[in-house]
């Protein structure tokens, strides 16, 4: 099962994504600069590509994915001022 939404930002929208893997979630919040994603995102290799990536980590739902800080973040995001601990509702509004 795939849970699919869209999260207002300012005049804008970011992509949720929900999917289950085994007995976890995948969860992706996809704006057109960049996305957040839950623990399953592999680091190295969102760099390699020069992504702007963000992990985040204890959420099992987009609700709390919304509500939580960064964990970490890849080079390309560090560069354009996003760090860790910062809240996601405000990593959106530079994401968008």
């Amino acid at each position: 099962m795939v849970t699919q939404k869209k999260i207002k930002v300012g005049k804008s929208f970011v992509e949720a994504i929900l999917t289950k893997l085994g007995d976890k979630n995948l969860i992706v919040l996809k704006g057109s600069k960049g996305y957040i994603m839950c623990g399953y995102l592999n680091m190295k290799a969102a760099n390699k590509f020069k992504d702007i990536g963000i992990k985040i980590v204890g959420v099992s739902t987009i609700e709390q994915a919304i509500k939580t800080k960064v964990n970490s973040m890849t080079y390309t995001a560090k560069k354009i001022g996003i760090y860790k601990g910062q809240e996601i509702k405000d990593v959106l509004k530079i994401i968008v």
